[in-house]
């Protein structure tokens, strides 16, 4: 199978570095990971030439990935409480902090991102309630081999508002572009903007296209999930 026929989950599950990839080219890897690539370069009026080079070179580099797919869940689980859970809780408060400081300091500038503050306030509320549904509820079922497709949907469904929600986000700060002469202060919130946003889309990738995927070691993931917009 040519890299244009597989998904763009798959790809970003399997091959390093692939992310950097799509978040150049604004392709939707999480919520719109059951898309061909083929499409997803279509939908973005995208010659695949130069995304398939990028991938190909990096299919060539040798470089190795873990597998989630072949972890015992339990330890995919711990992994995603480790690495994004407890990363959000720290990113989040921060975040808050520096955009109340820029906009309170540049509330003149035309560049000002105003209503950022309030913004991430009501993502880390939503973000925190959606995390703490998972550890409470979903996880120790996961744990346990008992995949229930109603909590899982109502997860999803959320994943695709955390996608909107980067979308708003990309909006409200010009893509995550500092202004010209922006403050040190401005350039360590978008800095921080973006590892958010990145690590955001890979905590739902592994959420979406490998922990909520029941399925055996030699199968391969479900097709779903409709485009959460984050990308676009």
């Amino acid at each position: 199978m040519s890299l244009l026929d597989k998904s763009l989950g798959e790809i970003a599950t399997t091959i390093p570095g692939a992310t950097s990839v799509f978040h150049q080219h604004k392709l939707d890897f999480c919520c719109g990971g059951s898309q061909s690539l083929a499409e997803a370069l279509a939908k973005k009026q995208l010659p695949p030439t130069q995304v398939v080079e990028q991938l190909q070179k990096l299919l060539n580099s040798g470089e190795k990935m873990t597998d989630w797919r072949s972890v015992p869940v339990k330890q995919l689980i711990e992994h995603i409480l480790e690495r994004y859970h407890q990363r959000h809780r720290q990113q989040l408060p921060e975040l808050c902090r520096l955009a109340r400081r820029v906009e309170h300091v540049h509330a003149t500038a035309n560049d000002c991102p105003t209503g950022l503050a309030d913004h991430l306030e009501d993502m880390y509320q939503e973000l925190e309630s959606h995390m703490m549904k998972e550890e409470q509820i979903l996880f120790p079922m996961l744990a346990r081999g008992i995949y229930p497709s109603g909590p899982i949907s109502v997860m999803e469904e959320e994943h695709i508002q955390h996608g909107d929600a980067l979308q708003k986000l990309d909006a409200l700060t010009n893509n995550i572009t500092l202004p010209d002469g922006a403050c040190n202060t401005w350039t360590a919130l978008y800095l921080g903007l973006k590892e958010l946003k990145e690590d955001l889309m890979n905590h739902i990738l592994l959420e979406n296209e490998i922990l909520f995927v029941e399925w055996e070691p030699s199968a391969q993931p479900a097709e779903k999930h409709m485009c959460c917009g984050s990308c676009q």
